[in-house]
């Protein structure tokens, strides 16, 4: 079992290893970054400790490389966060050191203040330095006001070196997943409509149905993580020096992902009776044909196609309408609420299709 285990582990990081040297992706991106770090704190070694010759050499090289984080902004938050709480836990252990003159009574005063220091959350994950700072100054009795400057200096030289190596070599932008997912929720929202269409003509199958209405949940969850990673693109442009040589695809209207986010809940809405009972042959087929119509408009390559099934969706929710309202049939709820549902995906669908226009309804998701 274990020989299995470091056989597949071995096989997984010769993968990543491979996707890194052939493709772009995020083992390319992150073995770019580990190498951005390694670099960074050998040019912060190189001028602290060989040129400046710096009596805490090391703190320069440490501070750069976990300064090049995942953004440039990322990089300058941090840095700000790391350099508050260096000053901090170093002023404290010099104060604990001179009042008591002795280094286990120091971090019995300073040791406590500063790790509750470091658990605050506003210096997010750079709060733990506070600390290890007061550690460096105690553990190597560098007390005076030449060695407290000089431990921040070296602190500031390896920030400086890190957001510099991080923002001019290479800097990150995060913008390749985003268009991933905004390209594929179209499409999976088109094969969900088409695959619906196609079933419904079926006999019913109520596990059949649930298989469908748990796809349209994910459609959901993947409107999440969409929103998700477009914060963090949007991050990674902030501060970005590299961001106007970048080549870019252009980007959706603003309203894109608010559109779509309605969308996909309604397509849940709208499949969620479909689970609770079977569909009456009138409205089995004309249901058939606006979700077949639906799927289009989602997956339509040209605005011409994207108007045209429009158009389909628009007659075939006249037809289901209209049965609503033939008092032969009776105007059941469960009939009523699926012509509901279908009014607001129509809506929506309505928006998909002219982008360019403001929705015409901007309440929030119906319960």
């Amino acid at each position: 079992m274990a020989w299995h285990s470091l056989t597949w582990e071995a096989a997984a990081v010769w993968r990543a290893v491979f996707r890194a040297v052939t493709e772009r992706g995020s083992e390319r991106d992150t073995a770019v970054q580990s190498l951005k770090a390694a670099a960074a704190a050998l040019l912060a070694w190189a001028l602290a400790g060989l040129w400046w010759d710096a009596p805490m050499a090391l703190l320069a090289p440490w501070s750069a490389m976990f300064l090049v984080q995942s953004t440039v902004y990322r990089s300058l938050l941090n840095a700000v966060q790391q350099f508050v709480v260096v000053v901090v836990g170093t002023l404290l252990a010099a104060g604990s050191f001179a009042l008591t003159h002795n280094s286990m009574a120091a971090m019995v005063l300073a040791l406590p203040v500063t790790v509750l220091l470091g658990n605050y959350s506003r210096f997010g994950s750079q709060g733990m330095y506070a600390p290890t700072a007061a550690l460096f100054v105690i553990a190597y009795g560098s007390y005076t006001g030449f060695d407290i400057v000089h431990r921040l200096l070296e602190t500031l030289l390896g920030a400086v070196i890190g957001i510099g190596v991080n923002a001019l070599v290479l800097p990150p932008v995060h913008s390749r997943h985003l268009r991933h997912l905004r390209e594929r929720l179209p499409r999976e929202c088109a094969d969900l409509l088409r695959t619906v269409a196609d079933g419904i003509e079926e006999p019913y199958d109520k596990d059949r149905t649930r298989g469908w209405y748990d796809r349209a949940w994910r459609l959901t969850e993947d409107v999440t993580e969409m929103r998700t990673a477009r914060s963090w693109s949007d991050e990674s442009y902030r501060f970005n020096p590299g961001r106007r040589l970048r080549r870019s695809a252009p980007e959706p209207p603003p309203d894109w992902d608010y559109t779509w986010d309605r969308l996909t809940e309604h397509i849940r809405m709208t499949l969620r009776p479909l689970v609770e009972t079977s569909v009456e042959d009138p409205v089995r087929e004309i249901l058939a044909s606006l979700l077949r119509a639906a799927g289009e408009v989602c997956g339509a390559e040209s605005a011409a196609e994207r108007r045209r099934a429009l158009d389909d969706v628009r007659a075939a929710h006249r037809r289901l309408a209209s049965v609503l309202e033939t008092a032969g049939h009776g105007p059941t709820p469960a009939l009523g609420g699926l012509t509901a549902d279908a009014q607001r995906l129509l809506d929506d669908l309505v928006d998909v299709s002219e982008p360019s226009g403001t929705p015409r309804r901007t309440a929030g998701r119906e319960p």
